[in-house]
């Protein structure tokens, strides 16, 4: 019986990028699900989370290895190769985002900072009680659910095809 490959185990995320994922996760979900009452707890939440954001976004450019824009900017390029890939069933892995992946957590940033803007904004003299203002931010915060939903479940299917444990990797 031939001798199975070895598997090396590669650390490719910092503890900062761990940190900032959980956190997020934590805040958008006692945010969404949690509390519905628009009150100071869920506009902390809400700052908290675009302070997260920020705070991976400046990490993104000084921060090392996987954590750099730079390893993981999803250019048409990348895409284009990515999803040749996928569609010739061709192996593609990635040590960090591939090139959907990354996709995805730029969007699901950028929704963050939307909602932070938004929600800011609801409290200001000029939008105070603007319903539009307002539907626009649940919008986006259902937008928001939506997306996490379908990330979260990539991440177990890609996993699953790859043979990586995504999840775990963003905890060990």
């Amino acid at each position: 019986m031939p001798t199975p490959p070895s598997v090396e185990r590669v650390k490719v995320w910092d503890p900062f990028v761990r940190l900032f994922h959980w956190s997020l996760v934590t805040c958008v979900v006692v945010d969404f699900f949690f509390l519905d009452d628009g009150k100071r707890v869920h506009q902390w939440l809400g700052y908290g989370a675009a302070a997260l954001v920020i705070a991976r976004v400046l990490w993104g450019f000084v921060g090392a290895g996987h954590a750099r824009f730079a390893d993981f900017f999803p250019t048409v390029a990348r895409l284009r190769a990515h999803l040749a890939d996928l569609r010739a069933g061709r192996p593609d892995p990635h040590l960090g985002h591939n090139p959907l992946g990354a996709l995805m957590m730029l969007a699901l940033m950028g929704m963050v900072i939307a909602l932070g803007v938004t929600g800011y904004l609801q409290g200001t003299d000029r939008f105070w009680g603007e319903a539009w203002l307002q539907d626009i931010h649940a919008l986006l915060a259902d937008g928001l659910i939506t997306l996490a939903a379908v990330h979260a479940l990539a991440a177990i299917l890609v996993g699953r095809r790859e043979g990586v444990n995504l999840v775990a990797a963003m905890i060990t």
